[in-house]
């Protein structure tokens, strides 16, 4: 299995080859807590989700991404916002491909299934919200938590 790695600004990043729209969710329970996967191709915490396949919507692909990732079933329930910062590129060692961000952050509430990790997620587990940016995570996942938590009236656009 290859890796990922993230950077940010960085000169010696490697070029975007690729943009591939994708969907990130916060799933936040009723006892304040939101739902996160320790991911296995960089041991870093992250929301779950990941590319929006063909012929799914945006809505779709987030339920699914979660369920794949999480054994959490959910509903959609609204826009954080878009994250499209070309400073940020992903590098992806499996194939080579280095993607520009493209990142639509959705909430989202849990209507059933269980925490069962995957091939993409080493651990399952609720945390505290308060306490959701305190792990080990790549900058761009702890800005998507940030502007969550801020409750903001509008849709971030980056």
């Amino acid at each position: 299995m290859g890796r990922r790695i993230d950077y940010y600004d960085d000169p010696n990043a490697p070029k975007a080859n690729s943009l591939v729209p994708s969907v990130n969710v916060v799933v936040e329970n009723d006892k304040g807590e939101i739902l996160m996967i320790r991911r296995t191709d960089n041991d870093n915490w992250a929301l779950p989700g990941g590319a929006i396949d063909l012929g799914e919507s945006v809505s779709q692909a987030a339920v699914r991404e979660t369920k794949e990732e999480t054994g959490i079933d959910v509903e959609i329930t609204g826009l954080v916002g878009i994250y499209s910062d070309p400073k940020h590129v992903i590098h992806y060692t499996s194939d080579d491909e280095v993607r520009q961000e493209f990142s639509i952050l959705l909430t989202a509430r849990p209507t059933g299934g269980a925490p069962t990790t995957s091939d993409e997620s080493r651990e399952v587990c609720w945390i505290p919200a308060d306490q959701a940016t305190e792990r080990q995570m790549d900058r761009s996942m702890r800005l998507r938590i940030g502007h969550y938590l801020e409750n903001r009236q509008q849709p971030i656009i980056t």
